[in-house]
């Protein structure tokens, strides 16, 4: 492992902003909240799922140059409870098929272990906001250790029933990469550099009809290379319509609309939800 002293400060950064970012979050969802009726929102962030949900999602992607990836995914939600402390933690593991004319013949086609996501988030009842963070770890031939905080928080309107907006979900996360595992040509990679990336999420809900949403910006969402510069904007948009109390199903697409730093060209992805 080796450390760059730029990037570095640039983390230090990083980490000292998003105190300042979760206290401006804290204050303007408090000003929204005093508004009462006159926003028409209330604050729902630690309204926490008591479900352990599990999850399967398939992505396909395409990379450009006539590269894509296929990915296989399982997701699982553990709800969390420490004193009045109530939070989430979240577990993602993958198999990834990438394929395309640039890749290494030997590592077309196959699935191959993909990297695993641990996230976990929560807050105290009187927290107008969540905090948390992600360590994603490198299983498989490739990938790299990274960390790094998020905060978020989330609005409802207040009188639901007479209102198409479901929720209104921010979130922001930066990730700092600082160890690459098999990153070489002899090892067939196709990975880039260390992450040093700013996620914002803006996630909408709508509600289309009785038990079906339109979500926005809840699967993928904007990123800015803080390392080189550069953006990733796409445009996001996932269906979902709940079967029962216990299934819920999902088809989604993003787009990107400006790409100054390259993530992918676009990806359709579904998945099937069990609520238990």
């Amino acid at each position: 492992m080796s450390f760059n002293i730029t990037a570095y400060m640039r983390f230090m950064y990083v980490i000292l902003l998003t105190p300042l970012l979760a206290i401006s979050s804290l204050s303007w969802a408090n000003d929204s909240t005093d508004l009462g009726s006159g926003s028409g929102l209330k604050n729902i962030s630690q309204d926490h799922s008591e479900d352990r949900i599990l999850e399967f999602w398939a992505y396909h992607d395409y990379q450009g140059s006539e590269n894509y990836s296929d990915t296989l995914k399982l997701r699982y939600y553990e709800p969390l409870s420490i004193d009045r402390w109530r939070g989430t933690m979240r577990l993602d593991t993958s198999y990834i098929a990438p394929y395309g004319p640039t890749l290494p013949s030997q590592a077309t086609g196959q699935y191959s272990a993909g990297n695993t996501l641990l996230t976990v988030w929560g807050g105290l009842p009187d927290w107008q906001a969540n905090f948390g963070g992600r360590i994603i770890f490198p299983f498989g031939n490739n990938g790299q250790w990274a960390a790094g905080p998020q905060v978020s928080t989330s609005f409802s309107p207040a009188e639901a029933s007479r209102s198409v907006l479901s929720d209104f979900s921010p979130l922001m996360r930066y990730m700092y990469g600082f160890d690459s595992k098999n990153n070489t040509v002899t090892s067939g990679s196709n990975q880039g550099g260390l992450l040093r990336t700013l996620y914002a999420f803006p996630t909408i809900g709508l509600r289309l009809a009785h038990n079906t949403q339109l979500r926005l910006w809840d699967e993928n969402g904007v990123a800015y290379n803080t390392a080189g510069g550069g953006w990733f904007v796409p445009i996001d948009a996932m269906v979902t319509h709940r079967l029962n109390k216990n299934f819920l199903l999902a088809i989604g697409a993003s787009k990107q609309v400006v790409q100054s730093y390259p993530e992918y060209k676009w990806s359709v992805y579904g998945k099937v939800s069990f609520n238990f």
